[in-house]
């Protein structure tokens, strides 16, 4: 019978195969060593390939895709529901392969090589972030236990810092001293890490035209606008705004029966950094509203009513169907512009 659908299991070493024919009846189910897989998929017809969205998932999208077959990665969170009696490789690889035949499976957009590695530059700037505000934490705990109060922010610990090491009157022991000039070094090369990946971001963004005017939009930087582009990839894959905006979970909950809709906080679901983002940019948009205020506009009504943490994410959720407008659209950001029902 001719194999219509493919689920794998990734891993590291041993991948697990299953596949199906049109009617759905198994026909295939073996384990491939990694250097096996590549040669093994080139033997075959094209068909559908199912992966789970998970490590490496990208990578061989990628591979497949120059092979011909059509590849569709899918969150685990679909494939779970189909996983029969006990979990296993096998399992696994029968769940993947029966949640592709699904007509309204959401899928995981492949991303590039280019849109992996900004991401991974990215994360790792995050991961430096909490570095260095865990090693900033510390030194001014440490400098507490002595009766040294630093004021919040990390700019105050690279000045009074040295003053308080160089104050010989202090009586500071010398390995402790020591010790706090250690960690202030630390500190200052995570500054550094953290500087020069966000030049590298920059650099990116400035290359690239859709990020660029994402940055167009107030409370999207460089930052978010590279990391939406490199996340959201062709936004033509969301049939309208709002499935974005739950992509990135800022939407609400639903707990509804009955015909009574009841509508929860904000899910939560997706990317957590986009979204951390997003709110974050949303926040600097409310300050600047707050210094110049303006009656008319949708923030400052909404400001009148709710609280601002209530705003930055309504923002943060209006700025992403936004974001789904101007890249599915390829336009700019225009704060004049008016919707068609609107303008009626």
């Amino acid at each position: 019978m001719k194999i219509t659908t493919i689920g794998i299991d990734l891993a590291k070493n041993v991948f697990q195969i299953h596949g199906a024919d049109a009617r759905g009846k198994t026909v295939l189910r073996r384990q491939l060593k990694r250097a096996q897989m590549l040669a093994f998929f080139a033997r075959l017809e094209p068909c559908k390939v199912a992966m789970e969205a998970c490590s490496s998932a990208h990578y061989w999208a990628r591979k497949l895709n120059t092979q011909g077959h059509t590849v569709m990665l899918i969150a685990l969170q679909y494939v779970k529901p189909f996983v029969k009696r006990n979990k296993n490789d096998a399992a696994d690889a029968e769940a993947i392969c029966e949640a592709a035949t699904r007509p309204e499976m959401p899928t995981v957009p492949v991303k590039t090589a280019s849109q992996q590695a900004i991401l991974s530059i990215h994360r790792a700037r995050q991961s430096f972030v909490k570095a260095r505000t865990a090693q900033a934490n510390q030194i001014r705990g440490l400098l507490t236990e002595f009766g040294f109060v630093i004021p919040q922010g990390i700019s105050h610990i690279t000045k009074c810092v040295p003053e308080i090491i160089e104050d010989a009157e202090n009586d500071l022991p010398g390995s402790f001293r020591q010790l706090i000039g250690r960690l202030t070094e630390h500190l200052k090369v995570l500054n550094l890490h953290v500087t020069e990946l966000e030049s590298e971001i920059v650099r990116w963004h400035k290359e690239n035209e859709a990020s660029k005017r994402l940055a167009e939009i107030p409370g999207v930087g460089p930052l978010t606008a590279s990391a939406l582009v490199a996340s959201v990839g062709d936004a033509r894959n969301f049939k309208n705004a709002r499935q974005l905006a739950a992509w990135l979970g800022l939407v609400p909950r639903q707990h509804s029966s009955g015909g009574k809709p009841t509508l929860l906080g904000i899910s939560k679901r997706g990317d957590a950094y986009l979204r951390t983002l997003l709110i974050h940019g949303a926040r600097s948009v409310l300050r600047f509203k707050q210094a110049k205020p303006d009656a008319g506009t949708w923030t400052e009504q909404l400001l009148a009513r709710r609280h601002k943490n209530v705003v930055a994410v309504a923002l943060a959720n209006k700025n992403a169907r936004i974001v789904w407008a101007l890249l599915t659209h390829d336009r700019r950001f225009r704060l004049d512009h008016m919707s068609a029902c609107a303008a009626v």
